[in-house]
């Protein structure tokens, strides 16, 4: 495959988490949003963007001795749609964009890896998705020659609602890591991470 580079969308508000900024929460000692960002950055050698909204000076001091570049989305409290699209509007050109999330704790750079593989060997030219039986997954792979068009309407740009009226263009690959298809969105969800993290010590 040629050049990927990668969004990892950091800006939300975890509404959910109640007062916690859960991208700021230690996973394996760290706050999650290096974890996560450690794994894209281990799995691939192009351009990482991430984009920042809610507390971003402490998001960025997280990804401190990244090599990743940070983009502050003023307009984040909007919704993720606005980041895919702000995000989309700063990565740099590749052959294929990964769109993530920076709440994936259980994503490894080896599935990443396996995601990128799977879209090579498949139809190049539509969005690959990572699917579990009915559950889509992140992160998704988005070819070059689609790209504009998930910004191509102003009111409605981003993905989600893209690959699902235009299912044609995507193309849905069937794996197993649970790291695709869980976030961590509640406390309930980041105490099972903990006690998980606990069982391995």
């Amino acid at each position: 495959m040629g050049d990927v580079a990668a969004i990892i969308l950091a800006a939300g508000l975890s509404r959910r988490m109640g007062t916690e900024n859960k991208l700021l929460l230690p996973v394996d000692g760290v706050p999650m949003v290096q974890h996560v960002v450690a794994q894209y950055c281990e799995a691939l050698s192009g351009p990482i963007t991430v984009v920042t909204g809610h507390e971003a000076s402490l998001v960025e001091a997280a990804l401190s001795g990244f090599d990743v570049r940070c983009v502050i989305n003023d307009n984040y409290a909007s919704g993720q749609q606005s980041s895919v699209a702000f995000g989309l509007k700063h990565c740099p050109d590749a052959d294929v964009v990964l769109i993530g999330l920076g709440d994936q704790p259980f994503l490894k750079s080896q599935d990443i890896s396996d995601l990128l593989a799977a879209h090579s060997t498949g139809d190049r030219r539509k969005i690959s998705v990572p699917v579990l039986g009915a559950d889509r997954g992140n992160p998704i792979v988005i070819p070059r020659n689609i790209r504009p068009q998930l910004t191509a309407n102003p009111n409605r740009p981003g993905c989600m609602r893209f690959t699902r009226e235009n299912p044609d263009f995507v193309q849905r690959l069937p794996l197993k890591a649970e790291g695709f298809f869980r976030d961590i969105d509640t406390p309930a969800a980041y105490a099972d991470l903990r006690q998980q993290e606990d069982h391995r010590i």
